[in-house]
């Protein structure tokens, strides 16, 4: 692993100091806590202030509910349980892991990554990472679960900085977000308040589902070369002279060369894997098929086959492990199995006590309106800034980012705001596809710096596998530079695209008249 032992410039002390200052912050389960009490302190205060924002969803103005009421409190005592099992990340983490604990601790992907890695250049595992991490889109939440833990074995493995990896695996997931060369569930979702929102202005206008496949396609370009760019040359550089790795402490263990009968069981066991998968997907192509929705989609959010990508997640790790484990005998007996799942869900309980706090924040947060007020209000001081087109696509695009910080739902954001831009910006004669373009820029730049978002203390604890006393300040000064640069370079690329008229989508256009 290369260091650099030159004193850091500015931008490197400007890093330390966020990290310093944000690891000076409570554990995020006490940061949270401490967030729900301020949510009830301030639902309280303004419960009384009328507003003239108008909800888009209700078409009425705007009530800050009080959260301390005694109905509030009533309902927050009896609903704590079913909030915190009802968390969406939480599901989604422990299911998936219990699969990937198994074929981890088989030695299935350990031998896979091997595989990969004799494959792969050097030069290129950076760019591989973040490529795959954008395509993990298309299968929901399997990015945060999969991509991102292993990019930082991956890393480790090769003798570079695990927690670079996470963090370049992260961008790619996460602030890659809306970008994709393949059109996933997101298309449709946000198409669908797109278009409520354009016709409020226009009643019979339609918007195509895949209006922003184009554009989104191509962001792979720049927002691969900006992640690894600013991996290999900014961050890593700096973990190393920050945050060196004890490798002997880690719970990894160290690749060995594969020895020939672990070579058959890797075969075999990823032959059993093909072939489950293939089987699995054969049930889908029938135009009848159970997985499919009402409309005949396989890819839209309510489709039974986007409803069981974790689920999926778990059989087809799990299944692969089983058949390497017990080949290689790795596994002799079923309490082997089970002691696996429980190994990696030991790794899960700081997560766990994350996400009880966290998913009550989200919780009250969403009941006391204060997120669709700020959404509102800030997209209304947009429009009364009257500024020329490419201006407020930018300013959009910030606005957007800025409100990412407090809202982490992609849809619930744009369900707030779209019905307010969309028809402003029609009116100055943009089309909704270019403003649907530009939300999708601001939705993805800002989800890794935002400790709000579920799944960042998720990636706090992957972190802390490698480096003990990781903490949020960490995480943040990590990717901050990955925002600020996916935020400025993506939307030039927006703007340049525009000028140059290339095709956003299908059956979009960049005007409205």
């Amino acid at each position: 692993m290369t260091t650099n032992a030159q004193a850091p410039g500015f931008l490197g002390r400007a890093l330390d100091a966020i990290e310093r200052v944000g690891n000076k912050l409570p554990d995020p389960a006490m940061l949270f806590l401490m967030l729900l009490f301020a949510v009830w302190g301030l639902s309280a205060l303004l419960s009384g202030v009328s507003f003239d924002a108008i909800d888009p969803r209700t078409d009425a103005p705007i009530v800050v509910s009080n959260l301390l009421s005694a109905e509030a409190l009533t309902h927050f005592l009896t609903s704590m349980v079913s909030t915190f099992t009802a968390f969406a990340p939480l599901g989604v983490v422990l299911v998936a892991m219990l699969g990937v604990g198994v074929a981890e601790h088989s030695g299935y992907i350990n031998t896979a990554l091997k595989q990969m890695l004799k494959i792969t250049p050097a030069k290129l595992l950076t760019p591989a990472v973040v490529v795959v991490g954008i395509i993990s889109h298309t299968a929901t939440d399997a990015g945060y679960v999969v991509v991102i833990p292993l990019a930082g074995v991956i890393f480790f493995t090769v003798g570079r900085h695990p927690l670079a990896g996470i963090a370049a695996a992260f961008a790619g997931v996460s602030g890659g977000f809306c970008a994709n060369f393949i059109p996933s569930g997101i298309d449709p979702l946000l198409q669908s308040f797109t278009q409520s929102a354009a016709q409020i202005v226009d009643a019979d206008i339609q918007i195509n589902p895949l209006n922003n496949w184009f554009f989104a396609a191509s962001s792979c370009i720049p927002i691969t070369l900006i992640i690894w760019y600013l991996t290999d040359k900014v961050l890593e550089p700096r973990l190393n002279r920050t945050h060196k790795v004890n490798r002997d402490a880690v719970d990894i263990p160290e690749m060995e060369m594969t020895t020939p009968s672990e070579l058959k069981a890797f075969r075999i066991a990823s032959l059993v894997m093909l072939v489950a998968i293939i089987g699995f997907f054969s049930l889908t192509l029938p135009e009848t098929s159970t997985l499919r929705d009402a409309n005949g989609s396989l890819t839209s959010f309510s489709a039974p086959l986007m409803k069981s990508i974790v689920p999926l997640i778990f059989i087809f790790f799990m299944l692969p492990g089983l058949v390497y484990g017990y080949l290689t005998k790795t596994f002799t007996q079923s309490a082997d199995v089970v002691q696996a799942m429980s190994k990696s869900m030991s790794g899960m309980s700081h997560y766990i006590v994350m996400a009880f706090f966290c998913a009550q924040f989200v919780a009250a947060f969403s009941a006391s309106n204060l997120g669709a007020l700020i959404a509102v209000e800030g997209a209304g001081a947009l429009k009364a800034l009257n500024l020329s087109a490419e201006v407020t696509i930018v300013g959009m695009i910030i606005l957007v980012g800025f409100v990412n910080l407090f809202v982490g739902s992609s849809s619930a954001k744009w369900a707030l705001i779209g019905p307010v831009l969309v028809p402003m910006l029609m009116q100055l004669n943009i089309s909704p596809d270019l403003s649907q373009a530009a939300y999708r820029v601001g939705d993805s730049s800002s989800n890794i710096i935002t400790p709000l978002m579920p799944y960042f203390p998720l990636v706090v604890v992957y972190c802390q596998r490698y480096v003990q006393g990781i903490g949020i300040g960490t995480l943040i000064a990590m990717m901050l530079p990955f925002s600020v640069a996916l935020m400025s370079i993506w939307s030039a690329w927006l703007l340049l695209y525009w000028s140059l008229g290339l095709p956003l989508g299908l059956g979009a256009s960049y005007t409205y008249f």
